[in-house]
């Protein structure tokens, strides 16, 4: 594979242009994914932040659904933030949510929402293995928006990242299984271009 990975950003609803914009400070190339050809033609794909089930309802109209979900069991790199997250869970805990439905992938049961409403927004330090472990390296500073969280994960997800402080302390807001990567945050708001540049390199790292 090139230097210069070609990666996807799913282009139905949400901050797309910001995760553009941060894949391409990593050294990617990137091109909006809206119908199941362009899906066909990337190297990863980002899952942006925005309304997980208008994004679904979306990927139904523009029969993207079921392509997304084969791709990523057959190995597609996939990272998704925020609503991303929710997508890419295997399961949804009903009590955050309505959403039935997701692209599934990661064994892990995300709740919506869980931190609160949009005026419960907040920014916090979260330190994230092979990233930022606040010792050797800073750690992320994280944007929490309409946030999910991550209840449990099954034996093959790895969580990479927990709240560190306040009521909220030690649940999980990163998570890798193979070549899926979510984090509850927005990496994309805040300059801070290590997630991207190593989900770039798991793009990379596919054989």
């Amino acid at each position: 594979m090139s230097a210069a990975p070609r990666i996807g950003v799913l282009a139905l609803q949400g901050d797309v242009r910001e995760q553009a914009r941060a894949l391409e400070a990593a050294g990617a190339e990137t091109t909006p994914v809206r119908r199941p050809a362009e899906l066909d033609r990337v190297d990863g794909l980002v899952l942006p932040g925005g309304e997980s089930t208008t994004i679904i309802k979306l990927a139904r109209t523009f029969e993207l659904l079921e392509p997304l979900r084969k791709q990523i069991a057959t190995g597609l790199p996939v990272y998704g933030s925020c609503a991303g997250m929710i997508l890419l869970a295997d399961r949804i805990d009903p009590g955050g949510s309505p959403l039935t439905e997701t692209f599934g992938g990661i064994d892990m049961t995300v709740r919506r929402n869980a931190f609160g409403r949009q005026v419960d927004s907040f920014e916090a330090d979260v330190a994230v293995e092979g990233i930022a472990d606040g010792i050797t390296a800073p750690p992320v500073r994280a944007v929490f928006i309409r946030a999910p969280w991550v209840q449990d994960v099954g034996p093959a997800a790895q969580p990479l990242g927990r709240v560190s402080t306040g009521p909220a302390a030690g649940r999980i807001v990163a998570v890798r299984q193979a070549n899926l990567l979510a984090t509850s945050f927005h990496p994309e708001l805040t300059g801070d271009g290590r997630i991207h540049a190593y989900f770039c390199d798991m793009v990379r790292n596919v054989s």
